[in-house]
């Protein structure tokens, strides 16, 4: 008897905080990623691909409804996945797939016990058939005992209580500027360990079935703590200058969170920062190793992305939760059946679409009453463009950004404009002196947030 045709496999791999311009094939010589650059090479890298949340939690919570974090409640860290809501996993298990997680997934970050195994039973109602849920970094280090599989591991390699007191030094000290290696062996550093708990997922899962693996790296989130053996390879290295520290034009909370930074501990940062992403492309490059030995490469759409950005020391801040660029933006990547490679696309991409995009590509309908579209037209070669324009928003601003400008209303605060083809490091606001923009910008954003279906 014949088997009928299979569906295609998706992998989408997600790290958390790597910026959109820190990859070698988006030209940054100084930091060696090519595993992904290799991926680009055979698919499509976006240059403009936005977060629809520069935090953590929301971002995440969006991407798996495919709808803008505000609907669902989710502005801020301490943010749930609402019970009610339909999740791309949970599309793809009901199609016919089996579904699997490897990483950190923050859809119900305040309840911090995620399992032994990472099994907890939520994982199952959000969509997931075989899921290993771990812990995020400080997540992972900050309890006095393991709260999810690598701290059990840990414990059973004898390293955790090494690994806590680190943290426990890294939080008095700040996180960001804690930039001192990993205590850990480099196979015992968080995402060496969600590499090889990914690769084993893909060399024992059975072939009778498609599978989606959601794979979720915790680096280069701060703290820059990558194993010595990577450090090692950046310790005298150049790195971008960052963008200076200004207030003039900012808002008064930002005045308040950012300052000025040195350079040397912008450049040891930043040195920090390159090594653990080279970390993560070596735990790509084992990923990837084992589609191929499987067979499973020409029937596998691959998706590379970021949760976030990270800004690194520009404008004097460290981290996420602002507006600019640095944290805005992601690195997206597609590559797989019908894709041809070698093509950069510069056209405007949300996060959440994402969401959309692999639906589309199992062969599923689209989705009603969801905000993400899929960029799948893109990638078969049937269209250029994709969106107008960019919706991102916190508890304290909301932007809209399309290829030139962008419009920043913070709340109980001055507007932010930037044109960024002027001023591409946003370091002059021009509302004052484009009204004009301003308004036609702000129609725009109202739009977007209410989609015509206020009542939704």
């Amino acid at each position: 008897m014949n088997q009928p045709a299979r569906a295609p496999n998706i992998l989408v791999i997600l790290d958390d905080q790597h910026r959109f311009d820190w990859l070698g094939s988006a030209g940054a010589e100084w930091v060696r990623t090519p595993n992904l650059d290799k991926l680009a090479a055979r698919g499509v890298r976006f240059t403009h691909c936005c977060t629809n949340a520069p935090v953590c939690v929301p971002a995440r919570i969006a991407l798996s409804a495919g709808v803008q974090p505000h609907r669902l409640g989710a502005l801020g860290n301490n943010s749930y996945l609402p019970h009610r809501t339909t999740t791309f996993y949970q599309r793809l298990r009901d199609a016919g797939y089996y579904v699997g997680c490897a990483g950190k997934l923050d859809l119900a970050k305040p309840d911090s016990y995620n399992g032994r195994h990472g099994n907890r039973p939520a994982a199952y109602m959000w969509g997931f058939t075989h899921p290993i849920e771990c812990e995020g970094k400080m997540h992972a280090g900050n309890h006095s005992s393991p709260q999810g599989p690598y701290g059990f591991w840990l414990q059973e390699q004898g390293l955790y209580e090494r690994f806590h007191k680190d943290y426990r030094k890294r939080a008095e000290e700040g996180w960001p500027t804690s930039a001192w290696d990993s205590v850990l062996p480099a196979e015992a550093f968080e995402d060496a360990y969600i590499g090889r708990r990914s690769a084993e997922w893909l060399r024992t899962i059975p072939g009778d079935f498609p599978w989606h693996l959601f794979v979720s790296f915790v680096g280069p989130h701060d703290p820059y703590d990558p194993p010595t053996a990577y450090a090692e390879r950046y310790r005298n290295a150049a790195m971008p200058e960052a963008i200076p520290f200004s207030a003039e034009g900012k808002p008064a909370w930002f005045g308040r969170r950012a300052k000025p930074i040195a350079p040397e501990k912008i450049l040891e940062t930043r040195r920090q920062y390159a090594a653990a992403i080279e970390a993560i492309d070596d735990a790509v490059g084992e990923i990837l190793a084992v589609l191929d030995a499987r067979g499973w490469t020409e029937n596998t759409y691959v998706i590379f992305s970021s949760d976030h950005g990270e800004m690194l020391g520009d404008h004097g801040k460290y981290a996420k939760s602002v507006p600019y660029e640095a944290a805005l933006r992601v690195p997206l990547i597609a590559a797989g059946p019908g894709i041809s490679g070698g093509r950069t696309s510069d056209a405007l991409v949300e996060l959440i679409d994402v969401n959309a995009t692999v639906c589309d590509l199992a062969g599923l309908p689209t989705q009603a009453d969801i905000d993400a579209r899929s960029f799948a037209p893109i990638l078969r070669g049937e269209r250029t463009e994709h969106r107008e324009d960019c919706l991102s928003a916190l508890e304290n601003f909301r932007l809209l950004r399309t290829d030139r400008f962008k419009l920043v209303h913070n709340i109980s605060d001055i507007t932010e404009l930037y044109d960024l083809e002027e001023d591409p490091q946003e370091r002059r606001n021009i509302a004052a002196a484009r009204p004009e923009v301003v308004r036609a910008l702000s129609a725009r954003m109202q739009a977007r947030i209410m989609e015509g279906k206020w009542n939704r």
